[in-house]
């Protein structure tokens, strides 16, 4: 999950329980703020009356031309002391002048006259439909919560963009940054010291890795020039050797399984050097490749070799797809999977080449049980089956070309030996 999404999902939890407690607070207060005002008119409606009844004067009419409304009844007095002084509740009446009922704050109150009797006081006056409020409320703190959270989190977004612009900055040249390219993070210009100090430690990291690769670049280079110089000289010698007449038929053998060892060294330490130059990214002019063409010229300095087994071969070409690539890895990824559809054949076996426009399927008959996945692309691995003049490194080739270029590759067994890359136009 991204950081901003992150930031936003938290954001948005703390958001809605902090305007989820202020919404039931801003409820709750409403309503005690109505129930204030309503009972300070209610008192003081009561005291008129009573003040009035306690004189003697004549008591104003049930209504006063509101919606107001009393009624003075005489009640006992274990009724009195059974009962609050003041009472104050919620209850709906029937008002004659609407003919219908309609929700009220009622006020009860006891006193007592100069003759000892008691009489209690109820007075209401109509309120609100505390439902409808509620729901009015309700959704009014919706609408405020929802534009409340997108104003928020809009403003949020907006911030976090301008403030990490140069991490975002940093983090596009880590995606296309290849090493050997020499190409250093772009300069920061903020004035956030963790950003200045994550740029400048990826600075210095691409100064190291770049001055590294340099260094085994040139160890590469001296190796393929110190080591195969002198294997190419012991091999011409052994030939000279070998073409001479006077030698005898011992020492001819030795000295031919000597140069057959000395080859197999030669090419594995090709193959080694060309792993380094490719795990190196020293392969970096790539060009639009047209891989039925590649297949078919290697494929056909290949059919002497499938003849001489009777291995039949099939090409199926569904597209002509062209793909960006080395030219040299390409064909080196093309020729190690002929060469090991070869070498780990049986004799009048098959070899089938699947081109579609989005993978390249190599399929071979050999032994009939399927290899170890985990393994298979492993340098040295060979499985079971040793192959005396294989070095073991063909597969290792073709999966460090393949996550070079970052195509996805992997063996399946069904009867035959597949090999699939899936490519991106």
């Amino acid at each position: 999950m991204k950081l901003i999404y992150r930031i936003l999902y938290r954001l948005s939890v703390a958001l809605l329980i902090v305007l989820g407690i202020w919404g039931a607070f801003f409820y709750l207060t409403v309503i005690d703020e109505i129930n204030d005002e309503t009972d300070d008119s209610l008192e003081d409606y009561s005291e008129t009356i009573i003040r009035k009844a306690l004189a003697g004067q004549e008591l104003p009419s049930n209504s006063n031309g509101s919606n107001n409304t009393y009624y003075l009844t005489q009640v006992s007095e274990e009724y009195a002391r059974n009962n609050k002084k003041i009472r104050y509740s919620d209850e709906m009446i029937y008002i004659d002048e609407k003919e219908e009922t309609e929700p009220a704050r009622i006020l009860k109150t006891i006193f007592r006259d100069q003759r000892e009797n008691y009489f209690e006081l109820t007075v209401s006056i109509p309120t609100i439909e505390k439902e409808d409020l509620q729901e009015a409320i309700l959704w009014w703190i919706v609408f405020l919560y929802i534009t409340l959270l997108l104003t928020i989190l809009l403003i949020n977004i907006w911030v976090f963009y301008r403030s990490m612009r140069p991490l975002y900055h940093l983090l596009n040249w880590l995606d296309h940054y290849t090493i050997g390219s020499s190409d250093l993070p772009p300069t920061s210009r903020t004035k956030i010291t963790e950003f200045r100090k994550l740029n400048e430690a990826a600075r210095q990291s691409a100064m190291r890795n770049e001055q590294i690769f340099q260094q085994q670049k040139q160890f590469i280079g001296n190796a393929a020039h110190e080591i195969q110089t002198p294997l190419a000289i012991c091999q011409n010698r052994l030939e000279m050797l070998i073409n001479q007449d006077n030698i005898a038929e011992e020492q001819l053998e030795e000295l031919i399984k000597t140069h057959q060892t000395l080859e197999h060294i030669v090419k594995l330490n090709k193959s080694l050097l060309f792993l380094f130059k490719i795990d190196n990214g020293q392969f970096q002019e790539n060009q639009k490749i047209k891989l039925n063409d590649i297949i078919t010229k290697l494929t056909e300095d290949f059919r002497e070799a499938y003849a001489y087994k009777n291995i039949q071969l099939t090409i199926i070409e569904e597209a002509y797809p062209e793909i960006v690539l080395n030219e040299t890895l390409a064909v080196a990824l093309i020729s190690n999977l002929l060469k090991n559809a070869y070498i780990h054949n049986i004799p009048n076996g098959s070899i089938e080449i699947h081109i579609s426009s989005e993978k390249l399927l190599f399929s071979n008959t050999g032994i009939e049980e399927t290899l170890d996945e985990n393994r298979i692309f492993e340098r040295f691995y060979q499985g079971k089956k040793r192959q005396e003049h294989s070095t073991g490194l063909g597969l290792s080739i073709v999966h460090s070309i393949a996550r070079f270029y970052h195509l996805p590759i992997r063996y399946f067994f069904n009867g035959k030996h597949n090999f699939e890359i899936k490519f991106h136009l």
